[in-house]
């Protein structure tokens, strides 16, 4: 059996996105999410299930590599407020038996506190985060050893093969990425505070400015139009090498694309920009 219209679109996500209130940068990427916000809500999904990372926040001394919240909140941060997610329980609870019988071995998580790798997409596609049900699908992105680009895109796979049997219209998020290496994810550590973590930001922000690298990102971008797994894999591969830590986050974006049957992408926008030290990059596809 398969469900009726999946969308699926990955975006890129930024803090400094979210402090810049006055809209001073990134014209370009805020145009390209009008446009796919108001695709989305054209699509007018059942249900999300939304690919995040982790900025080792939620996972701190026990991190998996994939995982399945069965219920979550997402945490106050960069001037918005915490709010809860409605994780719908009978597809949620089905997902995770799924993966399992898939042979993967996921954590469950429940009443998890999520930040701005889950919020910021929602409130950028959707009217908020309570718009739509979700289902959240960490994966981990920060904190090595990392899961290998091959398997997150077989993990992506099967969770598309659950949706498969879904009678339900689904928007599939894959959200972090391009190029970008946030300083606090530079240093190799599995538990920072909070105060900890806002100094050594503050201390490496002006680098990390010059820390995007666009060929990077569309060669990225290039290969996720016509959908070559292997060249995306080969990319994710060296992310950290050639574009930064952060830009290991597009393990969600392999996932979501595999969740979505494996189809070529259209890049909606892409803009490198500096104050939110983030390749900003948008695509979508539809199955």
């Amino acid at each position: 059996m398969s469900g009726p219209d999946r969308l699926i679109v990955c975006a890129s996500h930024s803090p400094g996105m979210m402090r810049d209130v006055e809209h001073v940068y990134g014209k370009e990427f805020r145009d390209g999410l009008a446009r796919v916000r108001a695709l989305v809500e054209e699509f007018a999904p059942d249900v999300v299930v939304l690919f995040g990372g982790d900025h080792r926040r939620a996972f701190r001394k026990v991190v998996p590599s994939f995982a399945v919240a069965l219920s979550a909140a997402i945490m106050a941060e960069a001037g918005r407020s915490a709010g809860a997610l409605r994780v719908p329980p009978e597809p949620a609870r089905g997902l995770a038996d799924h993966l399992l019988d898939a042979g993967f071995d996921i954590t469950v998580c429940r009443d998890i506190e999520l930040d701005h790798a889950f919020a910021q997409p929602l409130h950028d596609l959707t009217e908020g985060l309570a718009a739509y049900p979700v289902i959240p699908v960490p994966i981990n992105c920060a904190t090595a050893p990392l899961p290998t680009p091959g398997r997150v895109l077989e993990f992506g796979a099967a969770v598309g093969n659950f949706l498969d049997g879904l009678d339900e219209r689904v928007l599939v998020i894959g959200t972090g990425g391009l190029s970008h290496s946030p300083p606090s994810l530079e240093v190799d550590t599995h538990d920072m505070s909070d105060e900890e973590r806002a100094r050594i930001i503050a201390a490496g922000y002006a680098a990390a400015e010059k820390k995007i690298r666009p060929e990077w990102d569309r060669a990225f971008l290039d290969a996720l139009t016509t959908w070559d797994a292997t060249r995306l894999a080969e990319l994710a591969a060296v992310a950290t090498e050639q574009a930064g830590v952060g830009a290991n986050e597009v393990r969600t974006w392999l996932a979501a694309g595999a969740a979505g049957g494996g189809k070529p992408f259209e890049c909606v926008s892409y803009e490198p920009v500096e104050k939110w030290i983030t390749g900003m990059g948008l695509a979508i596809s539809r199955r």
